[in-house]
C-alpha cells in the first residue's frame, strides 16, 4: 500500500511542491493549534448540527456538507488565505491563469455508519472537458483526528496523470491518517474519496479548494457571501472569492443605474469598494499578459 508524505507546517515551499508534483497529494502536519481547531469547531457547530445528510451514495446518506463558510466563520477566513496554501496555488495554477479563485468551502462531517465514497476526481465538477492542464488545488483541514476507522480520506498517490476511466485497485489506495489541525493538500486530478466511518465518532474535515480564475466555481461565492457581507472582509479575501476580474475581460459588469448616474465596465470590486478606472475591461498589465501569451503561441 502506498503512503502519503507528511511534512511539517513550516516545510520549505520547494519540498511541498516537489511532493505535490510527484504524488498529487501530501499532508502538512500541525498547521492549526488545538485552540484554533476548537475555535473553528465552535463557530461551525450550529450550522453543522442543522445540516441534513446527503441523499445519494456520492454525497453520503450519513454525511453532512455545510457551506457558505466564508460568510459564517471568521476562523475559516484565515484558513482560506493561509500563505502556505497561497504559495502552492501559485505553483500549481498560475501557469494557466492570471488569477486563481476560491472554488469551494464545505465542512464535511462523516458520521458513523457511512460507507466509503466512490473514488473520483474533483476536477470532474467540469466534466471531462479540460485536458492537459491542472485546474484545481484542494485542501482538507482535519478538525478531528483522521483515522482509518473514522473515514480518513482515501487517496491514490501518483494518479494525477491517469486516464479518467482508470480504476484504482485496493493496493493503490491509502488513507490520509492525520491529527486534528493537519491539512491534506491534493490536486484536482488525483483520485480520492471519503473513507468509511466504522467508528462511533464523527469525522470533521474542512474542505477548502481553489481553481483557475476563468472557470465556473463549484460553490457560487457571490450568493454564498453576497456583497453586503463580502464588503466587510479584507480586500485579499474579497478578490480571492471572485470579487475581482479573472483576466483582462473576465467578470466586469455595468451597474444597472439610470443614464449617466453610474460608471460603465467596472470590476466586481466596485460593488464592494467603489473602485473604477473608467470604461476599460481590466488593467494594462492584464492586457499585456494576453498579448504576450498570443505572441508566444
Amino acid at each position: 500500500m502506498p503512503e502519503l508524505v507528511h511534512l511539517p507546517a513550516d516545510a520549505p515551499m520547494a519540498a511541498m511542491a516537489d511532493v505535490l508534483d510527484r504524488d498529487g497529494a501530501l499532508i502538512l502536519d500541525s498547521v492549526l493549534t488545538p485552540e484554533a481547531v476548537a475555535t473553528m469547531v465552535a463557530e461551525l457547530s450550529p450550522y453543522v448540527a442543522a445540516t441534513p445528510a446527503g441523499r445519494d451514495g456520492f454525497t453520503g446518506v450519513r454525511t453532512t456538507r455545510t457551506g457558505a463558510l466564508v460568510a459564517r466563520s471568521p476562523a475559516v477566513r484565515e484558513a482560506v488565505t493561509d500563505p502556505r496554501i497561497s504559495r502552492l496555488c501559485k505553483h500549481l495554477l498560475k501557469a494557466n491563469c492570471e488569477r486563481w479563485q476560491l472554488h469551494l468551502t464545505q465542512l464535511i462531517r462523516i458520521m458513523p455508519g457511512q460507507g466509503a465514497q466512490p473514488i473520483h476526481r474533483d476536477r470532474w465538477a467540469w466534466g471531462a472537458h479540460l485536458k492537459g492542464i491542472e485546474p484545481q488545488l484542494n485542501t482538507i483541514w482535519a478538525l478531528t483526528d483522521f483515522t482509518v476507522e473514522n473515514g480518513a480520506t482515501q487517496v491514490v498517490p501518483g494518479s494525477s496523470a491517469w486516464p479518467d476511466d482508470r480504476k484504482a485497485e485496493a493496493h493503490e489506495i491509502t488513507q490520509a491518517v492525520m491529527k486534528a489541525g493537519s491539512v491534506l493538500v491534493y490536486t484536482g486530478s488525483v483520485f480520492h474519496g471519503g473513507g468509511a466511518n466504522r467508528s462511533d465518532q464523527d469525522r470533521w474535515g474542512l474542505n477548502l479548494t481553489y481553481a483557475l480564475g476563468w472557470l465556473r466555481q463549484e460553490e457560487n461565492q457571490y450568493l454564498a457571501c453576497p456583497p453586503e457581507i463580502a464588503r466587510t472582509l479584507s480586500p485579499e479575501l474579497q478578490d480571492l472569492m471572485g470579487y475581482a476580474l479573472g483576466g483582462y475581460a473576465l467578470g466586469y459588469y455595468t451597474p444597472p443605474l439610470p443614464p449617466g448616474e453610474g460608471p460603465e465596465l467596472v470590476p466586481p470590486s466596485f460593488a464592494l469598494r467603489g473602485e473604477a478606472e473608467g470604461a476599460v475591461f481590466g488593467s494594462a498589465e492584464d492586457l499585456a499578459a494576453i498579448g504576450a501569451q498570443v505572441r508566444g503561441t
